[in-house]
Protein backbone atom coordinates (compact mmCIF):
# COMPACT_ATOMS: atom_id res chain seq x y z
CA UNK A 1 0.00 0.00 0.00
CA UNK A 2 1.57 3.27 -1.15
CA UNK A 3 2.26 5.73 1.72
CA UNK A 4 1.30 8.56 -0.65
CA UNK A 5 -2.19 7.11 -1.16
CA UNK A 6 -2.74 6.67 2.58
CA UNK A 7 -1.48 10.19 3.26
CA UNK A 8 -3.77 11.69 0.62
CA UNK A 9 -6.84 10.08 2.23
CA UNK A 10 -5.84 11.34 5.70
CA UNK A 11 -5.33 14.87 4.34
CA UNK A 12 -8.76 14.72 2.71
CA UNK A 13 -10.26 13.48 5.96
CA UNK A 14 -8.84 16.42 7.89
CA UNK A 15 -10.07 18.89 5.31
CA UNK A 16 -13.58 17.60 6.05
CA UNK A 17 -13.00 18.13 9.79
CA UNK A 18 -11.78 21.68 9.18
CA UNK A 19 -14.89 22.46 7.13
CA UNK A 20 -17.09 21.16 9.97
CA UNK A 21 -15.11 23.29 12.43
CA UNK A 22 -15.67 26.40 10.34
CA UNK A 23 -19.38 25.73 9.97
CA UNK A 24 -19.95 25.11 13.70
CA UNK A 25 -17.87 28.02 15.01
CA UNK A 26 -18.44 30.77 12.43
CA UNK A 27 -21.35 32.29 14.38
CA UNK A 28 -20.01 31.73 17.88
CA UNK A 29 -16.57 30.81 19.25
CA UNK A 30 -16.87 32.14 22.78
CA UNK A 31 -16.12 30.26 26.01
CA UNK A 32 -19.73 29.20 26.55
CA UNK A 33 -19.65 27.49 23.16
CA UNK A 34 -16.22 25.96 23.78
CA UNK A 35 -16.93 24.62 27.29
CA UNK A 36 -20.53 23.35 27.20
CA UNK A 37 -21.82 23.89 23.62
CA UNK A 38 -24.33 26.43 24.98
CA UNK A 39 -26.15 23.53 26.72
CA UNK A 40 -28.26 22.72 23.67
CA UNK A 41 -26.56 19.60 22.23
CA UNK A 42 -28.73 16.76 20.91
CA UNK A 43 -28.50 13.59 23.00
CA UNK A 44 -28.38 11.21 20.02
CA UNK A 45 -25.41 13.05 18.49
CA UNK A 46 -23.59 13.04 21.83
CA UNK A 47 -24.35 9.33 22.37
CA UNK A 48 -23.07 8.34 18.94
CA UNK A 49 -19.99 10.57 19.17
CA UNK A 50 -19.12 9.26 22.64
CA UNK A 51 -18.62 5.78 21.18
CA UNK A 52 -15.57 7.02 19.29
CA UNK A 53 -14.30 8.92 22.31
CA UNK A 54 -14.67 5.98 24.68
CA UNK A 55 -13.22 3.37 22.33
CA UNK A 56 -10.23 5.20 20.82
CA UNK A 57 -7.31 3.70 18.93
CA UNK A 58 -6.55 1.55 21.96
CA UNK A 59 -9.68 -0.51 21.43
CA UNK A 60 -9.14 -0.38 17.68
CA UNK A 61 -5.66 -1.94 17.75
CA UNK A 62 -4.72 -3.24 21.18
CA UNK A 63 -7.94 -5.10 22.01
CA UNK A 64 -7.87 -7.22 18.81
CA UNK A 65 -4.13 -7.71 19.27
CA UNK A 66 -4.48 -8.96 22.85
CA UNK A 67 -6.91 -11.73 21.81
CA UNK A 68 -4.02 -13.99 20.77
CA UNK A 69 -1.35 -12.64 23.09
CA UNK A 70 1.05 -15.16 24.68
CA UNK A 71 -0.44 -14.27 28.07
CA UNK A 72 -3.62 -16.10 27.02
CA UNK A 73 -6.08 -13.20 27.04
CA UNK A 74 -8.53 -14.56 24.46
CA UNK A 75 -11.90 -12.78 25.00
CA UNK A 76 -11.19 -12.04 28.69
CA UNK A 77 -11.48 -8.32 27.91
CA UNK A 78 -15.23 -8.74 27.49
CA UNK A 79 -15.50 -9.38 31.25
CA UNK A 80 -13.99 -5.92 31.68
CA UNK A 81 -16.52 -4.51 29.17
CA UNK A 82 -19.42 -5.94 31.19
CA UNK A 83 -18.01 -4.11 34.22
CA UNK A 84 -17.84 -0.97 32.08
CA UNK A 85 -21.54 -1.32 31.25
CA UNK A 86 -22.47 -1.59 34.94
CA UNK A 87 -20.35 1.49 35.62
CA UNK A 88 -22.12 3.49 32.92
CA UNK A 89 -25.50 2.67 34.50
CA UNK A 90 -24.28 3.90 37.91
CA UNK A 91 -23.02 7.11 36.30
CA UNK A 92 -26.39 7.72 34.65
CA UNK A 93 -28.39 7.09 37.83
CA UNK A 94 -26.12 8.60 40.51
CA UNK A 95 -23.57 11.07 39.17
CA UNK A 96 -25.40 12.76 36.29
CA UNK A 97 -28.36 13.87 38.48
CA UNK A 98 -25.85 15.40 40.91
CA UNK A 99 -24.00 17.31 38.18
CA UNK A 100 -27.20 18.61 36.60
CA UNK A 101 -28.68 19.64 39.92
CA UNK A 102 -25.63 21.85 40.54
CA UNK A 103 -25.44 23.02 36.87
CA UNK A 104 -21.69 22.42 36.76
CA UNK A 105 -19.30 23.39 33.98
CA UNK A 106 -16.41 21.52 35.59
CA UNK A 107 -17.48 18.44 37.56
CA UNK A 108 -14.71 19.08 40.10
CA UNK A 109 -16.58 22.13 41.37
CA UNK A 110 -18.63 19.59 43.34
CA UNK A 111 -15.55 18.68 45.41
CA UNK A 112 -15.06 22.33 46.39
CA UNK A 113 -18.66 22.43 47.60
CA UNK A 114 -18.47 19.09 49.45
CA UNK A 115 -14.92 19.01 50.84
CA UNK A 116 -13.08 22.29 50.40
CA UNK A 117 -10.73 24.31 48.21
CA UNK A 118 -7.59 22.14 48.57
CA UNK A 119 -9.61 19.01 47.88
CA UNK A 120 -11.09 20.70 44.82
CA UNK A 121 -7.68 21.65 43.40
CA UNK A 122 -6.38 18.16 44.13
CA UNK A 123 -9.24 16.49 42.24
CA UNK A 124 -8.82 18.81 39.25
CA UNK A 125 -5.05 18.28 39.32
CA UNK A 126 -5.48 14.50 39.33
CA UNK A 127 -7.70 14.79 36.25
CA UNK A 128 -5.20 16.98 34.41
CA UNK A 129 -2.40 14.48 35.04
CA UNK A 130 -4.53 11.39 34.36
CA UNK A 131 -6.15 12.63 31.17
CA UNK A 132 -2.91 14.03 29.77
CA UNK A 133 -1.17 10.68 30.26
CA UNK A 134 -4.13 8.60 29.06
CA UNK A 135 -4.74 10.70 25.95
CA UNK A 136 -1.04 10.79 25.15
CA UNK A 137 -0.95 6.99 25.30
CA UNK A 138 -3.91 6.78 22.95
CA UNK A 139 -2.50 9.26 20.44
CA UNK A 140 0.88 7.52 20.65
CA UNK A 141 -0.75 4.35 19.37
CA UNK A 142 -1.98 5.94 16.13
CA UNK A 143 1.24 7.91 15.67
CA UNK A 144 3.41 4.78 15.70
CA UNK A 145 1.20 3.31 12.97
CA UNK A 146 1.35 6.52 10.90
CA UNK A 147 5.09 6.63 11.45
CA UNK A 148 5.69 3.01 10.47
CA UNK A 149 3.47 2.91 7.39
CA UNK A 150 3.59 6.51 6.11
CA UNK A 151 6.08 8.98 7.56
CA UNK A 152 9.10 6.67 7.75
CA UNK A 153 8.94 6.57 3.95
CA UNK A 154 9.52 10.33 3.91
CA UNK A 155 12.22 10.16 6.64
CA UNK A 156 10.16 12.37 8.95
CA UNK A 157 11.17 12.01 12.64
CA UNK A 158 8.69 10.58 15.14
CA UNK A 159 8.45 13.85 17.11
CA UNK A 160 7.55 15.77 13.94
CA UNK A 161 4.77 13.26 13.20
CA UNK A 162 3.35 13.90 16.68
CA UNK A 163 3.52 17.67 16.10
CA UNK A 164 1.67 17.32 12.78
CA UNK A 165 -1.12 15.31 14.44
CA UNK A 166 -1.51 17.74 17.35
CA UNK A 167 -1.50 20.80 15.08
CA UNK A 168 -4.24 19.25 12.95
CA UNK A 169 -6.33 18.45 16.04
CA UNK A 170 -5.80 21.91 17.51
CA UNK A 171 -6.73 23.57 14.22
CA UNK A 172 -10.28 22.19 14.15
CA UNK A 173 -11.02 22.48 17.90
CA UNK A 174 -9.54 25.78 19.09
CA UNK A 175 -12.58 27.88 18.14
CA UNK A 176 -15.69 25.75 18.43
CA UNK A 177 -14.46 23.44 21.19
CA UNK A 178 -17.20 21.11 22.44
CA UNK A 179 -19.76 22.36 19.92
CA UNK A 180 -17.46 21.35 17.06
CA UNK A 181 -16.36 18.11 18.72
CA UNK A 182 -19.91 16.80 19.13
CA UNK A 183 -20.28 16.93 15.33
CA UNK A 184 -16.76 15.77 14.39
CA UNK A 185 -16.87 12.91 16.90
CA UNK A 186 -20.12 11.68 15.36
CA UNK A 187 -18.44 11.63 11.96
CA UNK A 188 -15.38 9.92 13.38
CA UNK A 189 -17.50 7.31 15.16
CA UNK A 190 -19.15 6.55 11.83
CA UNK A 191 -15.74 5.88 10.27
CA UNK A 192 -14.66 3.79 13.27
CA UNK A 193 -17.76 1.58 13.32
CA UNK A 194 -17.77 1.22 9.53
CA UNK A 195 -14.12 0.24 9.63
CA UNK A 196 -14.78 -2.57 12.13
CA UNK A 197 -17.58 -4.13 10.06
CA UNK A 198 -15.70 -3.69 6.79
CA UNK A 199 -12.57 -5.21 8.33
CA UNK A 200 -14.56 -8.31 9.27
CA UNK A 201 -15.95 -8.45 5.71
CA UNK A 202 -12.52 -8.15 4.07
CA UNK A 203 -10.87 -10.69 6.37
CA UNK A 204 -13.70 -13.17 5.83
CA UNK A 205 -13.39 -12.69 2.09
CA UNK A 206 -9.64 -13.35 2.22
CA UNK A 207 -10.29 -16.51 4.26
CA UNK A 208 -13.01 -17.61 1.81
CA UNK A 209 -15.63 -17.60 4.59
CA UNK A 210 -19.11 -16.15 4.88
CA UNK A 211 -20.14 -14.46 8.11
CA UNK A 212 -21.69 -17.62 9.57
CA UNK A 213 -18.59 -19.70 8.80
CA UNK A 214 -16.45 -16.99 10.38
CA UNK A 215 -18.59 -17.04 13.52
CA UNK A 216 -18.15 -20.83 13.77
CA UNK A 217 -14.41 -20.49 13.20
CA UNK A 218 -14.14 -17.96 16.02
CA UNK A 219 -16.27 -20.09 18.35
CA UNK A 220 -14.17 -23.20 17.69
CA UNK A 221 -10.82 -21.43 17.82
CA UNK A 222 -8.46 -21.24 20.78
CA UNK A 223 -9.18 -17.50 21.12
CA UNK A 224 -12.85 -17.39 22.11
CA UNK A 225 -12.91 -18.09 25.84
CA UNK A 226 -14.76 -15.25 27.59
CA UNK A 227 -15.22 -16.12 31.26
CA UNK A 228 -12.32 -17.07 33.52
CA UNK A 229 -13.12 -18.44 36.98
CA UNK A 230 -9.96 -20.43 37.72
CA UNK A 231 -6.98 -19.33 39.85
CA UNK A 232 -8.59 -16.40 41.66
CA UNK A 233 -5.38 -15.55 43.51
CA UNK A 234 -2.81 -15.71 40.71
CA UNK A 235 -4.77 -14.98 37.50
CA UNK A 236 -5.18 -11.49 36.07
CA UNK A 237 -8.17 -12.71 34.06
CA UNK A 238 -10.47 -13.92 36.84
CA UNK A 239 -14.02 -12.66 36.25
CA UNK A 240 -14.31 -10.83 39.57
CA UNK A 241 -11.09 -8.89 38.99
CA UNK A 242 -12.01 -7.94 35.43
CA UNK A 243 -15.66 -7.07 36.17
CA UNK A 244 -14.99 -5.03 39.30
CA UNK A 245 -12.00 -3.37 37.69
CA UNK A 246 -14.11 -2.46 34.66
CA UNK A 247 -16.91 -1.11 36.85
CA UNK A 248 -14.77 1.14 39.03
CA UNK A 249 -12.40 2.25 36.27
CA UNK A 250 -15.48 3.32 34.30
CA UNK A 251 -16.79 5.32 37.25
CA UNK A 252 -13.34 6.90 37.63
CA UNK A 253 -12.33 7.35 33.98
CA UNK A 254 -15.81 8.39 32.78
CA UNK A 255 -18.04 9.50 35.65
CA UNK A 256 -15.29 11.40 37.48
CA UNK A 257 -13.54 12.55 34.31
CA UNK A 258 -14.23 15.98 32.85
CA UNK A 259 -13.78 14.71 29.29
CA UNK A 260 -16.80 12.43 28.77
CA UNK A 261 -18.90 14.17 31.42
CA UNK A 262 -18.42 17.49 29.64
CA UNK A 263 -20.35 16.08 26.70
CA UNK A 264 -23.15 14.91 29.01
CA UNK A 265 -23.36 18.36 30.57
CA UNK A 266 -23.88 19.94 27.14
CA UNK A 267 -27.52 18.79 26.99
CA UNK A 268 -30.51 20.78 28.15
CA UNK A 269 -31.73 18.43 30.91
CA UNK A 270 -30.97 15.28 32.89
CA UNK A 271 -33.45 13.10 30.99
CA UNK A 272 -31.65 13.65 27.69
CA UNK A 273 -28.28 13.04 29.37
CA UNK A 274 -29.51 9.72 30.76
CA UNK A 275 -30.97 8.66 27.40
CA UNK A 276 -27.54 9.40 25.97
CA UNK A 277 -25.77 7.21 28.54
CA UNK A 278 -28.13 4.23 28.25
CA UNK A 279 -28.09 4.15 24.44
CA UNK A 280 -24.33 4.66 24.40
CA UNK A 281 -23.85 1.75 26.83
CA UNK A 282 -25.81 -0.65 24.64
CA UNK A 283 -23.82 0.19 21.51
CA UNK A 284 -20.54 0.17 23.46
CA UNK A 285 -21.03 -3.45 24.57
CA UNK A 286 -22.04 -4.63 21.10
CA UNK A 287 -19.18 -2.91 19.28
CA UNK A 288 -16.61 -4.40 21.65
CA UNK A 289 -17.86 -7.90 20.73
CA UNK A 290 -17.02 -7.10 17.13
CA UNK A 291 -13.56 -5.75 18.05
CA UNK A 292 -12.77 -9.01 19.83
CA UNK A 293 -14.10 -10.96 16.83
CA UNK A 294 -11.78 -8.98 14.56
CA UNK A 295 -8.91 -10.03 16.82
CA UNK A 296 -9.77 -13.73 16.55
CA UNK A 297 -10.11 -13.50 12.77
CA UNK A 298 -6.78 -11.70 12.51
CA UNK A 299 -5.00 -14.50 14.39
CA UNK A 300 -6.75 -17.15 12.29
CA UNK A 301 -5.61 -15.25 9.18
CA UNK A 302 -2.05 -14.86 10.52
CA UNK A 303 -1.82 -18.57 11.31
CA UNK A 304 -3.02 -19.52 7.83
CA UNK A 305 -0.53 -17.28 6.01
CA UNK A 306 2.40 -17.53 8.44
CA UNK A 307 2.37 -13.88 9.52
CA UNK A 308 4.19 -12.86 12.70
CA UNK A 309 4.71 -9.47 14.36
CA UNK A 310 7.01 -8.13 17.09
CA UNK A 311 4.16 -6.69 19.18
CA UNK A 312 0.50 -7.61 19.37
CA UNK A 313 -0.35 -3.95 18.69
CA UNK A 314 1.17 -4.34 15.21
CA UNK A 315 -0.97 -7.30 14.09
CA UNK A 316 -4.07 -5.43 12.89
CA UNK A 317 -2.21 -2.66 11.02
CA UNK A 318 0.24 -5.13 9.46
CA UNK A 319 -2.48 -7.36 8.00
CA UNK A 320 -4.77 -4.47 7.01
CA UNK A 321 -2.07 -2.39 5.34
CA UNK A 322 0.09 -5.11 3.77
CA UNK A 323 -2.09 -8.11 2.96
CA UNK A 324 -5.76 -7.26 2.38
CA UNK A 325 -5.53 -4.75 -0.47
CA UNK A 326 -5.98 -1.04 -1.16
CA UNK A 327 -9.59 -0.52 -0.02
CA UNK A 328 -9.18 -2.41 3.30
CA UNK A 329 -5.98 -0.46 3.96
CA UNK A 330 -7.72 2.89 3.45
CA UNK A 331 -10.71 1.76 5.54
CA UNK A 332 -8.39 0.69 8.36
CA UNK A 333 -6.37 3.90 8.34
CA UNK A 334 -9.46 6.12 8.36
CA UNK A 335 -10.98 4.06 11.18
CA UNK A 336 -7.81 4.20 13.26
CA UNK A 337 -7.35 7.93 12.68
CA UNK A 338 -10.99 8.61 13.54
CA UNK A 339 -10.87 6.48 16.69
CA UNK A 340 -7.78 8.09 18.14
CA UNK A 341 -8.41 11.66 17.10
CA UNK A 342 -11.97 11.49 18.46
CA UNK A 343 -10.40 10.80 21.84
CA UNK A 344 -7.61 13.36 21.61
CA UNK A 345 -9.70 16.31 20.40
CA UNK A 346 -12.21 15.97 23.24
CA UNK A 347 -9.39 15.42 25.74
CA UNK A 348 -7.66 18.67 24.75
CA UNK A 349 -10.99 20.48 25.08
CA UNK A 350 -11.67 18.93 28.51
CA UNK A 351 -8.15 19.68 29.77
CA UNK A 352 -8.48 23.29 28.63
CA UNK A 353 -11.93 23.58 30.24
CA UNK A 354 -10.78 22.11 33.56
CA UNK A 355 -7.72 24.32 33.82
CA UNK A 356 -9.63 27.49 32.87
CA UNK A 357 -12.49 26.79 35.28
CA UNK A 358 -10.75 24.98 38.14
CA UNK A 359 -7.46 26.87 38.29
CA UNK A 360 -8.11 30.20 36.54
CA UNK A 361 -11.62 30.62 37.98
CA UNK A 362 -13.43 31.39 34.73
CA UNK A 363 -16.76 30.30 36.24
CA UNK A 364 -16.41 32.92 38.98
CA UNK A 365 -15.97 35.81 36.53
CA UNK A 366 -18.86 38.10 35.68
CA UNK A 367 -18.45 37.71 31.93
CA UNK A 368 -17.31 34.23 30.88
CA UNK A 369 -17.01 35.41 27.28
CA UNK A 370 -14.80 38.43 27.86
CA UNK A 371 -12.33 38.69 24.90
CA UNK A 372 -9.33 38.50 27.27
CA UNK A 373 -10.63 35.26 28.76
CA UNK A 374 -11.22 33.83 25.28
CA UNK A 375 -7.62 34.72 24.42
CA UNK A 376 -6.38 33.09 27.63
CA UNK A 377 -8.30 29.94 26.74
CA UNK A 378 -6.47 29.82 23.40
CA UNK A 379 -3.08 29.95 25.15
CA UNK A 380 -4.11 27.20 27.59
CA UNK A 381 -5.24 25.06 24.64
CA UNK A 382 -1.83 25.45 22.99
CA UNK A 383 -0.02 24.70 26.25
CA UNK A 384 -1.81 21.38 26.74
CA UNK A 385 -1.06 20.43 23.14
CA UNK A 386 2.63 21.00 23.91
CA UNK A 387 2.41 18.99 27.13
CA UNK A 388 0.84 16.09 25.27
CA UNK A 389 3.63 16.23 22.70
CA UNK A 390 6.25 15.95 25.44
CA UNK A 391 4.40 13.07 27.11
CA UNK A 392 4.14 11.08 23.87
CA UNK A 393 7.83 11.51 23.08
CA UNK A 394 8.78 10.31 26.58
CA UNK A 395 6.40 7.36 26.36
CA UNK A 396 7.85 6.36 22.99
CA UNK A 397 11.29 6.20 24.58
CA UNK A 398 10.29 3.88 27.45
CA UNK A 399 7.26 1.84 26.33
CA UNK A 400 7.69 -1.92 26.01
CA UNK A 401 4.17 -3.16 26.72
CA UNK A 402 0.82 -3.31 24.94
CA UNK A 403 -0.69 0.15 25.22
CA UNK A 404 -4.06 -1.07 26.46
CA UNK A 405 -2.38 -2.55 29.54
CA UNK A 406 -0.39 0.61 30.17
CA UNK A 407 -3.42 2.89 30.08
CA UNK A 408 -5.53 0.93 32.54
CA UNK A 409 -2.51 0.33 34.77
CA UNK A 410 -1.96 4.09 35.04
CA UNK A 411 -5.71 4.64 35.54
CA UNK A 412 -5.70 2.32 38.57
CA UNK A 413 -3.21 4.62 40.25
CA UNK A 414 -4.39 8.06 39.15
CA UNK A 415 -8.19 7.72 39.24
CA UNK A 416 -8.31 5.83 42.55
CA UNK A 417 -8.03 8.98 44.71
CA UNK A 418 -10.90 10.55 42.74
CA UNK A 419 -13.08 7.59 43.73
CA UNK A 420 -12.14 8.18 47.35
CA UNK A 421 -12.83 11.93 47.21
CA UNK A 422 -16.24 11.64 45.56
CA UNK A 423 -17.29 8.71 47.76
CA UNK A 424 -16.44 10.68 50.88
CA UNK A 425 -18.32 13.73 49.63
CA UNK A 426 -21.41 11.66 48.77
CA UNK A 427 -21.59 9.32 51.77
CA UNK A 428 -19.92 11.17 54.67
CA UNK A 429 -21.80 14.45 54.70
CA UNK A 430 -21.62 14.65 58.50
CA UNK A 431 -17.79 14.70 58.47
CA UNK A 432 -15.46 17.58 57.60
CA UNK A 433 -12.12 16.66 56.04
CA UNK A 434 -8.84 18.32 57.01
CA UNK A 435 -8.68 20.09 53.68
CA UNK A 436 -4.95 20.85 53.68
CA UNK A 437 -4.07 17.18 54.25
CA UNK A 438 -6.07 15.96 51.26
CA UNK A 439 -3.29 16.46 48.64
CA UNK A 440 -0.90 14.35 50.75
CA UNK A 441 -3.47 11.58 51.22
CA UNK A 442 -4.10 11.49 47.47
CA UNK A 443 -0.36 11.09 46.81
CA UNK A 444 0.30 8.51 49.53
CA UNK A 445 -2.59 6.26 48.43
CA UNK A 446 -1.33 5.44 44.89
CA UNK A 447 2.23 5.10 46.21
CA UNK A 448 1.08 2.52 48.74
CA UNK A 449 -0.92 0.74 46.01
CA UNK A 450 2.16 0.57 43.80
CA UNK A 451 4.17 -1.20 46.50
CA UNK A 452 1.18 -3.41 47.31
CA UNK A 453 0.90 -4.42 43.66
CA UNK A 454 4.61 -5.21 43.47
CA UNK A 455 4.57 -7.44 46.58
CA UNK A 456 0.97 -8.72 46.70
CA UNK A 457 1.94 -12.28 45.74
CA UNK A 458 4.19 -12.67 48.79
CA UNK A 459 2.13 -10.52 51.18
CA UNK A 460 -1.34 -11.87 50.25
CA UNK A 461 -0.78 -15.57 49.70
CA UNK A 462 -0.14 -15.39 45.96
CA UNK A 463 -2.84 -12.83 45.09
CA UNK A 464 -2.07 -10.82 41.93
CA UNK A 465 -3.82 -7.50 41.32
CA UNK A 466 -5.26 -6.39 38.00
CA UNK A 467 -7.58 -3.43 37.28
CA UNK A 468 -9.40 -3.96 40.59
CA UNK A 469 -6.43 -2.21 42.24
CA UNK A 470 -8.39 1.02 41.66
CA UNK A 471 -10.86 -0.13 44.35
CA UNK A 472 -8.06 -0.51 46.91
CA UNK A 473 -6.68 2.86 45.90
CA UNK A 474 -10.03 4.56 46.37
CA UNK A 475 -10.61 2.77 49.67
CA UNK A 476 -7.23 3.85 51.07
CA UNK A 477 -7.98 7.44 50.09
CA UNK A 478 -11.43 7.19 51.71
CA UNK A 479 -9.98 5.76 54.96
CA UNK A 480 -7.30 8.46 55.01
CA UNK A 481 -9.94 11.16 54.66
CA UNK A 482 -12.06 9.53 57.37
CA UNK A 483 -9.19 9.25 59.88
CA UNK A 484 -8.16 12.90 59.43
CA UNK A 485 -11.73 14.27 59.41
CA UNK A 486 -13.87 15.56 62.26
CA UNK A 487 -17.61 15.60 62.84
CA UNK A 488 -19.24 18.75 61.48
CA UNK A 489 -20.53 21.10 64.15
CA UNK A 490 -24.28 21.71 64.00
CA UNK A 491 -25.23 25.21 62.90
CA UNK A 492 -26.87 27.18 65.70
CA UNK A 493 -29.90 29.03 64.41
CA UNK A 494 -30.06 31.95 66.74
CA UNK A 495 -33.22 33.96 66.67
CA UNK A 496 -32.48 37.63 66.14
CA UNK A 497 -34.70 39.74 68.31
Amino acid sequence: MSPAILLSFIIGYFLVLLIISWLTSRKSSDNDTFFIANRNAKWYLVAFGMIGTALSGVTFISVPGKVGAPSGDQFAYFQFVLGNAAGFVIIALVLLPLYYRMRLTSIYSYIEHALGRWSYKTAAGIFLISRTIGSAFRLYLVVIVLQKFIFDSYHIPFAVTVVICLVLIWSYTFKGGLKTIIITDSLQTFFLVSSVFLSIFFICRSLNMNIFEAADAIKNSSYSKIFFFNSFLSSHFHFSKQFLGGLFITIGMTGLDQDLMQKNLSMSNIKEAQKNMFSFTTVFVIINIFFLSVGALLYIYAAKYGISVQKTDYLYPTIALKYLGVVPAVVFMLGLTAATFATTDSALTALTTSFCVDFLGFDKKKDLNDPKMVSTRHYVHIAFSGLMLLTIVIFNAINNDAVVSAIFKVASYTYGPLLGLYSFGLFMKSRQVNDRLVPFICVISPMFCYFLSMHSAEWLGGYVFDNELIIVNGLITFVGLLITSVRKQPINKAVVQ
